[in-house]
């Protein structure tokens, strides 16, 4: 007997799923947070959002042009690497260059190497894997840099003293900061590394639930999430070294001196 797939869901019972939202917004009311307006703003973005990405990718999984897939796959990594800078608290000149390159990079490396020595779908462009895919990956790896950019800058800032007297002590660029840029990195694989963690035990994962309800076999969508998992570490961790990185480069010098007059406080 075939897989029945997923029950669908009528408009209705959409529209009925959104009374749960009013769960968050009667708590926020109820101990005064201030966050009605917000969850609510919040509510009506995502699904504005999602029918919107819904239609376009109705339309996306019909084109058979590896060039519009792939072009539209470079303004998803566009977005993404703006969207971490969005996030931090200070920046500097070329911080955006800087995310925009390490997520191109680690998302484009990743993601075809999953796509064309994995999984080898035909053909090779489907967007059905390459754009799900590469969401996937480009969604944790944008959290990733924004988390470790806010740990390098803030490092270098409340470390001044410290990196500056071991500049003065002889010590290289490299060896004064060593210390903040590890600690930048580890910030910014962190959340990865938890979810790895607990994954099966605590949640269940969006794409394997999606395929489950779907109809294929929980080792089936076991084995798509186990690679999905090592894809999303293997990017974020490529994207962060990066980032943390070119961002060291800027906020010193070669001639071996702390720049963080580079550094501007978003207003």
């Amino acid at each position: 007997m075939s897989a029945p797939g997923a029950l669908p869901i009528s408009d209705g019972r959409l529209a009925l799923s959104a009374l749960l939202i009013l769960v968050n917004v009667l708590l926020s009311g109820l101990l005064r947070l201030g966050l009605g307006r917000s969850l609510l703003l919040a509510a009506v973005r995502m699904v504005v959002q999602l029918l919107l990405v819904g239609t376009v990718l109705e339309w996306l999984f019909r084109q058979h042009d590896p060039l519009t897939i792939l072009l539209l796959g470079l303004v998803m990594a566009s977005i993404a690497g703006v969207s971490a800078v969005q996030r931090t608290r200070a920046r500097f000149a070329g911080i955006y260059a800087n995310s925009l390159l390490s997520v191109l990079a680690s998302s484009a490396l990743v993601t075809g190497l999953a796509v064309g020595g994995i999984i080898r779908p035909q053909p090779w462009f489907a967007p059905q894997y390459l754009i799900t895919l590469l969401g996937m990956v480009l969604g944790n790896t944008l959290n990733g840099i924004s988390l470790a950019l806010d740990r390098l800058m803030e490092g270098l800032t409340s470390r001044r003293e410290q990196v500056e007297a071991r500049l003065s002590l002889g010590a290289s660029r490299w060896e004064a900061c060593l210390e903040v840029v590890r600690d930048a990195i580890r910030v910014g694989m962190i959340p990865t590394i938890n979810s790895m963690m607990v994954m099966g035990l605590v949640s269940l994962p969006g794409m394997m639930t999606g395929q489950i309800l779907q109809g294929a076999t929980p080792a089936g969508a076991v084995r798509y999430q186990i690679v999905i998992l090592f894809m999303i570490a293997a990017a974020t961790a490529l994207g962060v070294v990066g980032v943390v990185l070119l961002g060291y480069l800027r906020l010193t010098s070669r001639e071996h001196q702390l720049r963080l007059d580079r550094l501007r406080t978003n207003s």
